[in-house]
This record gives structure tokens, sequence and C-alpha cells, in this order.
């Protein structure tokens, strides 16, 4: 236990640092530097993409050379290296260099990190263990958004002056980990890494590709902070806003993971991504900058109906010996329709007018329910028709 916590420290320190720094860059980006939503798009796109690729390389690696710990300081130490590349950043190319260095950090720890936590746990307590380190995780991204409405209320209105002062709770977080303790030693794996898409499930297959299709839709989070920008919300309100989001994602996560165990995992998934479509047909409607709450509340019910959920679900229907190799895949999937979803987005809302692209991310989440009901449907479970001739067929027996 005393590894769980400590790495919930850590996630806490190096998420304050972190969302300080996150809802201030496409203000950042737009004003100071000039960038297009185009270009925003380009650089989150570029950004969360290598992360999601590396996770799945990552894990592999943690699981051949043991080196899990030594894996996951590399991957938190690129978060502070991220943070002092945009300190010095000049230009949105420089922004563009501190995002990567900051998301391939991502990719690097996560899967080493998780491994550690799980490894420092009994089977019946890991549940536990993930559910502690997510709270803290998100507790330490409302604080951050907190500190930098603080900062941004302060009148400090030169950006690079906050993210100075990110650099040090991942400073922080880095030395925390150096206590972790490494768990028993567990024997690496000696077969060759491999992968066969044919030995899938058809419903795994399917869902996989969907996930692949609904995240074109699905552009980075920085275009609904730059959306209540352009609407008139000045920064301190469009950290309001994004605190707000963080709230209701945390608040409601572990109510809908449960929810997930008594009613089915599809059927709350296809509550989430309706909720998406909603939220993004709304980001194209909305005039009154007093909406964008709700907006941002509801949303955090989307993140929190579909983010831990679809992992459950992966995990049902995944082979047991391909569990890991299978989330990974998702995470890589995922990540490589980030890029193109961004750069869309970024591109109808330059051509085509800032409603363009979250009326696209609304059509998508309707695409996504379809879909899912389509997947996951009970062939068991009688049809309408099916259940018009059973009526009709009882209506006529029972005639004289």
């Amino acid at each position: 236990m005393f590894n769980v916590v400590l790495f919930g420290i850590v996630s806490l320190l190096t998420d304050i640092s972190s969302e300080m720094v996150y809802p201030l860059l496409p203000i950042f980006l737009s004003t100071a530097l000039g960038a297009s939503p185009a270009i925003i798009g380009i650089i989150e796109g570029i950004a969360e993409s290598l992360a999601s690729l590396l996770k799945v390389f990552s894990g592999y690696l943690a699981d051949k050379t043991q080196k899990k710990k030594e894996l996951t300081i590399s991957g938190y130490s690129g978060s502070l290296l991220g943070k002092l590349v945009l300190v010095l950043a000049g230009s949105w190319g420089g922004v563009m260099l501190s995002r990567i260095i900051d998301r391939l950090g991502k990719g690097i720890r996560t899967a080493p990190r998780d491994a550690l936590i799980a490894d420092s746990m009994q089977k019946g307590s890991r549940g536990y263990a993930f559910g502690l380190h997510r709270a803290m995780d998100t507790m330490g991204a409302v604080i951050g958004v907190i500190i930098a409405f603080v900062l941004v209320s302060g009148n400090i209105t030169d950006f690079k002056r906050i993210f100075w002062f990110s650099t040090i709770p991942a400073l922080l977080g880095i030395i925390a980990l150096l206590f972790v303790k490494r768990p028993s030693k567990i024997k690496s794996v000696k077969k060759e890494f491999s992968f066969a898409w044919s030995k899938l499930d058809t419903k795994l297959k399917k869902f996989l590709i969907l996930a692949f299709i609904f995240t074109l839709g699905n552009s980075s989070n920085q275009f609904l902070l730059l959306r209540a920008s352009k609407l008139g919300v000045s920064t301190p309100n469009v950290l309001l806003l994004y605190m707000a989001f963080n709230i209701s994602y945390a608040l409601v996560s572990i109510p809908a993971g449960k929810l997930s165990d008594l009613i089915g995992r599809k059927r709350v998934l296809v509550t989430g991504y309706l909720i998406y479509a909603i939220v993004y047909f709304g980001f194209a409607q909305v005039t009154q900058t007093s909406t964008l709450w709700l907006l941002f509340i509801v949303y955090g019910l989307y993140t929190a109906f579909t983010d831990g959920v679809e992992k459950a679900l992966l995990s049902d229907i995944a082979p047991s010996d391909l569990r890991g190799t299978v989330i990974g895949m998702h995470a890589a999937l995922v990540g490589v329709a980030l890029l193109p979803a961004s750069f869309i987005a970024g591109i109808l809302w330059d051509n085509f007018g800032a409603q363009t692209p979250f009326y696209f991310g609304a059509g998508m989440g309707l695409l996504a329910v379809i879909g899912l009901l389509f997947i996951f449907r009970d062939s068991k479970a009688p049809t309408i028709f099916g259940i018009l001739k059973y009526k009709l067929r009882m209506f006529y027996s029972s005639k004289p």
C-alpha cells in the first residue's frame, strides 16, 4: 500500500503541474503566438498520438526488462522537461516540441507505473488501489486549475511565469517517485511479443474499429477551451470552466463504473456517447456564455461514462493472455486517430466557422451510439417483429 500512496502523490503533483498549463495553452497559442485553430489541432494531434502509441511498447519493454521503476522515472522526467521547453518557447513550433516531450513522457510512464501498482498489491485489492490512484490524480488536476486561476486573477498576464511555477510540483513528483520500493521480483517474460488480429473475437475487432472511427470526430479538449475563449469568456473563467469539467468527471467516475457492473457496459457506453453528441451539438449552438457551465459539467459525465468503462469492456471480452496487449492496441488506435481528428477540427474551424467541428463531432457521437448498439446487440433478444408475431399468434390461438 506504501507504493500506491506514493504513486498517488506523484500523480497528484504531476497533474497539478500539467493542469496549471494545459487550459492556458490554446489562449497562449492564439493570442501570444498567433497560432490558428488548425495549428493548435496539429500540435495536440501529434502530441497525443505519440503518447498513445508508446503505451503499447513501454508496457512490453517493462515486462521484458523488469525496469519498471526506471521507465516510470524517465517518463515523469519528460513532463518536467516539457515544461522547461515551454518556458523557452518563442513560437508555436517551440510549444509543439514542449507538448511532444511531455506526451512522450506520459506514453513511457503509464504502463510501467500501472504494472508497478498491480505488482505492489494482492489481486483482491487492486481495484481499490487503482481507484485511490485515480482519485488522487484527478484531485491534482482540480488543484492545478485552481492555482492557475489564482495566478491569472492576480494580474499575472505573462503566461510564462505560470509555466515556470508549474515546474515546481513536477520536480517534487520526481523526487517522491525515488522513494517507491521495488515489489518482490517477478520472473520476466521469455516469449517474444506477438499479436494476431485474427485471433481476436469479432465483437472486439468491431469495437476497436468503431473506437478509431469515433475518435476522428473527438478532437482535443483544447478546442472546447478555445470555443469558450472566442465567445468572450475571460481567461480566469475559462480555467474555472475546465475545473468544473474535472470535478464532474471525478465525482461520477466511480458511480459510472459500478453502474456498468450492474446493468452492463454497453448501456453505460451508449449513454456516454449519446451525452457526447448532445454536448458537442450544444457547443456548436451556444451563444450565451452562461450555458457553457452546463456544457462543461455535462461533458465531464461523458468522460466518466466512457473512460474507465471502455477499459472494463476491453478486459471483459479480450483473451486473458492478450488483455494488456488489447488495451494497448485500443490506446494506439485512438492515438493514431487523434492526429487527423484535431487536424480536421482545425481545418473545419478555419474554413467553415467555429460551429462546424462541433457539428461534425456530434455526428460522430451518434454514429458511435448506432455502432455500439449494432456490435453488441443480443441475438437472443426478441425483435419488434418477433414480439408482434408472438402477440398475433396468442391473439388468434385464444379465439374460439
